[in-house]
């Protein structure tokens, strides 16, 4: 059986979750410490962009590999198989770390 492909459409991106955090010291912080949603993770897939109100094509300022912190209520998750992703628009990002 073939892997399912995530091709997002416009303006939305696909990212994938971190599961546990590291404090500066080096110490993990599990997931299991705080039942919030995550609010960072990893852009896996991006839409080709939107049209804008004068039909001219706008492109995403994110891109595959960027590490994102987005709004935490926003995002649709899916799951397939094991792996679970985050569905939204590129608006619902609220920075991209360097």
């Amino acid at each position: 059986m073939k892997k399912p492909t995530l091709i997002p459409l416009a303006d939305r991106v696909i990212i994938t979750l971190h599961q546990e955090e590291k404090t500066l010291s080096g110490i993990i912080i599990p997931e299991t410490v705080s039942k919030d949603r995550p609010e960072r993770g990893t852009v896996v897939a991006v839409g080709k962009g939107k049209i804008g109100d004068d039909g001219k094509h706008i492109a995403l300022e994110v891109k595959v590999g960027d590490e994102v912190v987005f709004s935490k209520y926003g995002p649709d998750e899916i799951k397939i198989g094991t792996l679970s992703y985050y569905i939204l628009r590129e608006d619902q990002i609220l920075a991209i770390i360097k």
